[in-house]
C-alpha cells in the first residue's frame, strides 16, 4: 500500500498523477476518486434539488479579496471543515474506500445529513480536478502566509457568509493549526473541537538539525506548483509560535482521530525525514488528546494520513459523536 506524507501528499500526488483524480493510490493499484468535482466553479452550483439554504459562492472578505465557501445541510452545530497544507475544499467531497468497505458518501455530504456545515478553498491550493491546478475561486495570495491570517481568513468567510454559529471546527493535517488557532482567539464561537491526523506544536525536537529541511520540503513538495507565487506556503515556525501565545483551547467537546499506517515519501523524497517523522506522530497525536478533558481518540485502521478520504464513514462518526455531546452539553 502506498501511504504519503503528512501536509503534502494529496498536493504531490493530485499535481503528479499521470492522470487526474487516480492520484490518491492504495492496494491494487490507482481506481479514480468517487465524486471528484471538475474544475470550474460552475460544478457547485446550485441545482434544483438543492435546498434554498444550501449554497456555494464566492464571498467577500474585504480588501479586494474574495473567498470561495460552500455550505449544506441544517442544524445546530454548524461544522467547518478545514483542509490540509496546499489542499483545496475537494478534499471534503472525494472518497477513496475500496472493498470490501462499502461505497461510503464523503465527508460534506455525509455531515449534512444531520447537520449544517460548511468548507471553503483557501488560496494557493490545488483542485483535485482533471488538470490539477490551483484554485481560481479564492482570490490568489502571494508569499508565505501566517497562521494568524489564515485564522483571520477563516472567522472573515464565516462572518461575510453569514454563517450561524458556535461552530464544531474539524481540522485536518495543518488545518488543524488553523482551526485551533481560531478556538483559542475565538472561545465564544468554538463549540467543539475535532482534530484529523492533525499537525501539532511539539514535532521540532523530533527532527533536530533536520527541522528546516522538513519545513522546506512542506512548503515545496515537489509539485509543478511549487514556483508559482500564488501556490500556498506556510510559516511553519511562526505558527507553532502563534498556538503557543495564544489563550488556552476552550473547555469544549473534541475528539482525535488519527491514521494508523506508516507514512512513505514520494520517489525521491528525502527517507532521514522519515524516521523521525515515524517517532512524532504518535506523540502528536497524544498530545492533542491531552488538550481536552474525557477526549476519545479514535484509529483509522488501516488508513494514511488522509482519513477523511480513506474511512470516511470513521469521520463523519466522529463529528456526530462531538456534535452530540455539544448538544446534550456534556
Amino acid at each position: 500500500m502506498r501511504q504519503r506524507i503528512p501536509l503534502l501528499t494529496a498536493a504531490v500526488t493530485a499535481a503528479l498523477a499521470a492522470t487526474a483524480l487516480v492520484a490518491l493510490t492504495g492496494c491494487g493499484g490507482p481506481p479514480p476518486l468517487r465524486g471528484a468535482p471538475a474544475a470550474s466553479a460552475s460544478a457547485s452550483a446550485a441545482g434544483p434539488s438543492r435546498s434554498p439554504q444550501d449554497f456555494s459562492r464566492q464571498v467577500d472578505v474585504g480588501g479586494g479579496r474574495r473567498l470561495w465557501l460552500s455550505c449544506k445541510g441544517s442544524g445546530s452545530p454548524t461544522v467547518v471543515l478545514e483542509s490540509g497544507l496546499h489542499d483545496s475544499s475537494d478534499t471534503w467531497n472525494v472518497t477513496d474506500t475500496r472493498p470490501p468497505v462499502p461505497r461510503s458518501p464523503a465527508v460534506f455530504p455525509g455531515v449534512a445529513a444531520f447537520a449544517r456545515v460548511c468548507t471553503y478553498d483557501r488560496p494557493g491550493t490545488i483542485r483535485y480536478a482533471d488538470p490539477p491546478a490551483l484554485t481560481t475561486r479564492s482570490t490568489p495570495q502571494t508569499g508565505t502566509r501566517s497562521l494568524t491570517a489564515m485564522a483571520a481568513d477563516l472567522d472573515h468567510v464565516l462572518t461575510a457568509g453569514h454563517v450561524p454559529g458556535p461552530y464544531l471546527l474539524v481540522g485536518h493535517s495543518f488545518g488543524a493549526m488553523i482551526t485551533r488557532l481560531y478556538a483559542q482567539r475565538h472561545p465564544e464561537k468554538t463549540a467543539g473541537l475535532v482534530f484529523l491526523d492533525a499537525f501539532g506544536t511539539d514535532m521540532k525536537p523530533y527532527f533536530g538539525a533536520r527541522w528546516p529541511a522538513y519545513v522546506r520540503l512542506l512548503n515545496n513538495p515537489g509539485t509543478p506548483f511549487d514556483a508559482d507565487p500564488g501556490f500556498e506556503k506556510a510559516d511553519i515556525d511562526g505558527a507553532v509560535g502563534a498556538v503557543r501565545a495564544a489563550e488556552p483551547l476552550p473547555k469544549v467537546p473534541m475528539a482525535v482521530l488519527s491514521k494508523t499506517e506508516p507514512f512513505a515519501a514520494p520517489a525521491g523524497s528525502p527517507k532521514v525525514l522519515l524516521a523521525p517523522l515515524e517517532r512524532a506522530w504518535p506523540a502528536v497525536q497524544q498530545a492533542l488528546v491531552e488538550l481536552g478533558e474525557q477526549t476519545p481518540h479514535l484509529l483509522a485502521t488501516g488508513s494514511d494520513h488522509y482519513v477523511q478520504l480513506h474511512d470516511p464513514d470513521l469521520t463523519i462518526s466522529a463529528i456526530r459523536l462531538v456534535a452530540g455531546r455539544i448538544r446534550t452539553g456534556r
